[in-house]
């Protein structure tokens, strides 16, 4: 049986473990483990949904849409740990969340630069810079100041993470219609919103407005939509309901849940889930 996860093994923007609790509660809503059920991770993200579903619903058909590489960077959890141990003996005489000197921020990168190994851009994102902030690739790392929140302890190993789970590569346009008359259809969807920072996302400038449209054509009940106040998702859904009614019958009269989160000490924002079964 699969392990429930109460958070992501490795370090992703966008969490959803605050969101797990009411998670759960709406698959309660799935009879019988989820037999004759499909419930599709359509963003996929670091999988803890995907997973926390297959858990709950051991008869569903759980599928998980790796839309931003995640499982390879699970596969790689070693290398992840080698180059954290290397980093953390390094900066181990900087006191902690404090400002890296420039010598030894040259040094960092030098060290990077020759590490043999898998190098987790987001993990080394967290490791070294400002509570936040996000690179794309490895390469941006000198133009930011430095900072040492590097990580105390290993990652502990994702054993069972993905145990049950049908693990896919696709845009969620063709991903979505191949279940368009599949009844008993869950859709979870976390996509990387338009008026949000997009290169800690994978796939970079994917998802643009014309994208979110043709999302929005193909969502039907039941469905979980994450947003924030860093969206406008429930603008556009306040839109739908004063401008375009049949569209709004569709997919609109949904539930909300709301949740506080941080980016660090002084930036906050609110986590949406809104929900039609």
């Amino acid at each position: 049986m699969t392990k429930a996860y109460q958070k992501a093994p490795l370090p992703f923007v966008g969490q959803k473990r605050m969101f797990l609790k009411e998670f759960r509660k709406i698959l309660d809503k799935i009879p019988n483990d989820g037999e004759n059920w499909t419930i599709i991770d359509v963003f996929g993200g670091n999988g803890l949904l995907a997973n926390n579903a297959k858990a709950y619903k051991p008869k569903a058909t759980v599928i998980y849409n790796d839309f931003d590489g995640y499982t390879k960077r699970l596969a790689h959890i070693d290398d992840i740990n080698r180059l954290r141990a290397i980093l953390f003996d390094l900066t181990k005489d900087v006191p902690r969340q404090k400002r890296i000197p420039d010598e030894l921020k040259e040094r960092i990168l030098q060290v990077i630069a020759k590490f043999g190994g898998y190098i987790d851009v987001r993990s080394v994102s967290t490791w070294l810079l400002f509570s936040g902030k996000q690179i794309a690739h490895i390469g941006e790392l000198g133009d930011h100041q430095m900072y040492n929140t590097v990580r105390t302890s290993d990652y502990d190993r994702a054993d069972g993470y993905l145990d049950g789970l049908i693990v896919t590569h696709e845009s969620f346009d063709t991903l979505i219609p191949k279940f368009a008359n599949t009844p008993n259809t869950l859709l979870l969807l976390d996509p990387p919103y338009i008026c949000t920072e997009q290169k800690a996302y994978a796939m970079t400038g994917y998802f643009g407005m014309t994208k979110f449209l043709r999302l929005i054509k193909l969502v039907r009940p039941p469905y979980l939509f994450f947003s924030s106040t860093r969206s406008e998702l429930l603008d556009y859904m306040d839109y739908l309901k004063d401008c375009e009614p049949a569209m709004w019958e569709c997919i609109g009269d949904f539930e909300k849940v709301s949740v506080n989160s941080h980016i660090n000490y002084n930036s906050e924002y609110e986590d949406n889930m809104i929900y039609r079964f």
